[in-house]
């Protein structure tokens, strides 16, 4: 028989998936996956209902309904601080996992490199090995995860084709500083890269913190790729509808890659969230609030149990010290966590370059009820491991 791909022998299935099976094998409440167990907007369901006898249920244009490209180019315009064009700048794409592999592919040639910092979601080093790039790691140093710049410069000089910037970060919750993203973007300027940034997290900032996007900074639009998705802030994880938003010569390209991947994004489904991309900014001001309310009722009852964590500046992940417990591996920690405790976690490692071992990551994107829940399985973690 011939021999499958060698890029993928590296690889496993995705371990926070993998987490999610498990949580449900010993019926855990599920932190793993970052996904709500509460509703989607009632104005987006409404539209969906219509759209069921109403349509689309046919192919949209490949890069996007028009409506919904539109829609989208107006609410990124006000919050990106320039003009965006719907039909120039905008490809809609099944989900962000598929705008960072479609940006990966359209701008990267195999050899090339491509800076990730550490720890990353886990999408991100296979995104570059799929396209035939070495990744270069840089790591976050905790507890704050600030990057040194020497070591960032140090990857720069390696000539990397791009960087790849989540902000809001997943798993850490880091939001960069202005001053921060100033600095990747002077390297990228100085050594002609891109940087491609996964910004699903932008209407999750906790105060003071700010989020700035990359592409607004002087001089960043041209060689700015920026993806993100409407799965967390709509809660429609489910969706697969994602975007990027580009200067035209790379779109160019990256229409031509998203059609052969996936050929376009579910029409109906774009359809009905054309509402909730015409929120206002009132709908953005109740999401935030809504979860800082969940994150300080979920930090507050980790406090109560007397176990480390981070405080996330964004996004609605919490990483755990589980060092107290003398676990060998964080998998198997997690695996004991879903079955004796009830609660499903991801094993940190998952997301570091690095040698690390005693973190995991929790997710508190839930109803106070489950959260609740959760923490209180949590409290008997002493007991039971």
């Amino acid at each position: 028989m011939p021999h499958p791909s060698r890029r993928t022998e590296d690889f496993t299935d995705s371990v926070i998936r993998r987490m999610t099976r498990i949580s449900r094998r010993f019926d855990a409440v599920n932190l793993s996956q970052g996904f709500p167990d509460f509703d989607p907007p009632k104005e987006i369901l409404d539209r969906l209902a219509e759209v069921a006898y109403e349509g689309p249920h046919q192919y949209a244009l490949t890069w996007g309904a028009q409506n919904f490209r539109e829609a989208l180019a107006e609410k990124q315009s006000r919050l990106m601080g320039f003009d965006i064009d719907p039909d120039r700048d905008v490809v809609t794409t099944c989900g962000s996992t598929e705008a960072m592999m479609a940006a990966m592919m359209s701008v990267v040639d195999p050899g090339d490199k491509v800076v990730v910092f550490s720890p990353f979601y886990e999408n991100y080093g296979a995104d570059a090995i799929l396209s035939g790039a070495e990744p270069i790691y840089v790591p976050l140093h905790p507890p704050t995860f600030e990057f040194d710049v020497e070591e960032l410069e140090a990857a720069f000089s390696q000539r990397p084709k791009a960087i790849i910037l989540c902000n809001p970060s997943n798993p850490t919750g880091k939001v960069f500083t202005r001053g921060e993203l100033q600095t990747i973007a002077k390297l990228a300027q100085e050594h002609d890269a891109y940087v491609i940034t996964d910004e699903v997290y932008e209407h999750i900032v906790y105060g003071p913190h700010k989020h700035t996007y990359m592409a607004s900074l002087p001089g960043m639009y041209d060689r700015t790729i920026s993806c993100s998705s409407l799965s967390k802030t709509y809660s429609i994880t489910g969706w697969r509808l994602g975007y990027v938003i580009a200067p035209p010569e790379v779109t160019d390209v990256i229409r031509k890659v998203h059609d052969f991947l996936t050929v376009g994004a579910p029409a109906p489904l774009q359809e009905a969230a054309v509402v909730g991309l015409r929120f206002g900014d009132r709908y953005y001001r109740d999401l935030l609030e809504k979860y800082d309310g969940k994150r300080r009722l979920f930090l507050n009852g980790l406090d109560e149990i007397g176990i480390g964590h981070t405080d996330p500046q964004g996004a609605y992940y919490v990483m755990l010290d589980i060092s107290e417990f003398g676990y060998e591996s964080d998998i198997k920690f997690c695996e004991d966590l879903a079955e004796k405790v009830g609660v499903g976690a991801v094993p940190g490692s998952t997301f570091f370059r690095e040698d690390v071992n005693h973190l995991i990551r929790l997710h508190f994107a839930k109803n106070d009820e489950t959260l609740e829940s959760a923490l209180g399985r949590l409290s008997k973690m002493r007991e039971k491991l």
